[in-house]
């Protein structure tokens, strides 16, 4: 279940990774040399769609398992392809829509009624700019090998838009192909929330800036008090102590621009591992105890992925220093973000995890305030 404010890619993790001319998967392309970096991947794993960017966990769907149990919320899917701009950026989402079973609404695509509607054919806000939020609502009951029932999540990842970052731009696109969270931050993730970089969804600050979509990435949506669902979504995560959590980036890795491959590449590693578990000797704490920990290494089917996407200040354009600055980057919108949850309304234990954040706790400190097993 991949979760994050908007623009995190939970509708793209619905999406099949497309190859390239010659058969190879591109993972990124160097944005200061123009240096592009590619792997052999035979198979692709299949996978049978559960929800769009609305779950529902209800109680009635759990069950003793330890894993957190999810449905879709959702009759409709209201699916943004600001990202296919061209035909075959997203064939299965073509097919359905070029010719569907039952009549369907775009919005700020240029089409007319009764028409084929193209969905790289966006509207323009001016001339030469294209509308960043261009949608197909799309109902469930045509897309295939849709699943009805409630399913068990055996990780839950967490998207976030990252911006180019470098010595000559310093900023938190410091996050690698994919890390591992502690329970404990994931959920203080899940509390900053952030919208991130060129969020083609938020007008505001262009877009650019670390704002918060509120607790939960659903806030919009909610109402009550922030630490009433800061409080349920604890308890939500300490009662499924079997589910895992992760971190992952889109849009770049460091000066990499990367689009969502991270999370693709990632659901297709952890699809093969089947229980989600890595390797001791796999990853170690990041060096921004944010991030969690870091990967050592990481072959999908017999493809390296370079460390240099793995471990952000390997990147010469980059280094400790820019890395650095990045992590600051992130502990200030932490502190900014995390201070309003600190009431007597909280709960106990996040109260503990808030204030070790504040004071600038490690990745063993995060462990050892949430254990779960």
């Amino acid at each position: 279940m991949h979760e994050g404010a908007s623009g995190g890619g939970k509708s793209e993790m619905l999406q099949h990774i497309i190859k390239e001319p010659d058969g190879q998967v591109l993972i990124g392309r160097n944005t200061i040399n123009g240096e592009t970096r590619l792997i052999s991947l035979p198979i692709f794993c299949t996978f049978n769609p559960v929800t769009d960017d609305m779950a529902l966990c209800h109680p009635s769907y759990q069950n003793k398992n330890g894993k957190l149990r999810v449905n879709d919320a959702e009759n409709s899917w209201f699916i943004r392809v600001d990202s296919i701009n061209e035909y075959g950026d997203d064939p299965t989402l073509e097919k359905i829509t070029a010719r569907p079973q039952k009549p369907l609404l775009f919005l700020n695509l240029d089409t007319t009624p009764d028409s084929t509607a193209l969905l790289w054919e966006h509207t323009m806000d001016a001339p030469g700019k294209p509308c960043p939020n261009p949608r197909v609502i799309l109902m469930r009951d045509i897309v295939p090998n849709v699943v009805n029932h409630p399913v068990s999540v055996d990780v839950r990842s967490f998207g976030v838009r990252t911006p180019p970052s470098s010595r000559l731009n310093p900023n938190y696109g410091i996050i690698g192909l994919f890390h591992v969270l502690p329970p404990a931050l994931a959920w203080l993730w899940r509390l900053v929330a952030p919208r991130g970089h060129a969020n083609p969804s938020i007008s505001s600050s262009a877009g650019t800036g670390m704002e918060s979509e509120g607790v939960g990435s659903y806030w919009p949506f909610a109402t009550g008090k922030k630490v009433h669902h800061a409080n349920m979504l604890l308890k939500q995560i300490m009662e499924t102590p079997e589910t895992r959590y992760k971190l992952v980036p889109n849009q770049y890795i460091g000066v990499w621009k990367v689009g969502f491959k991270p999370q693709l590449l990632m659901r297709e590693y952890l699809t093969r591992r089947g229980n989600s578990r890595l390797r001791n000797d796999q990853y170690k704490p990041a060096r921004c105890p944010l991030l969690g920990y870091e990967l050592n290494y990481l072959t999908i089917e017999g493809a390296k992925i370079p460390s240099r996407f793995l471990q952000v200040y390997k990147q010469d354009e980059v280094g400790t220093d820019v890395y650095d600055a990045g992590a600051e980057m992130l502990y200030d919108f932490f502190r900014q973000e995390l201070k309003q949850y600190l009431t007597n309304e909280l709960h106990p234990i996040g109260q503990r995890i808030i204030e070790a954040c504040l004071h600038g706790a490690s990745v063993e400190d995060y462990e050892n305030l949430l254990k779960l097993k």
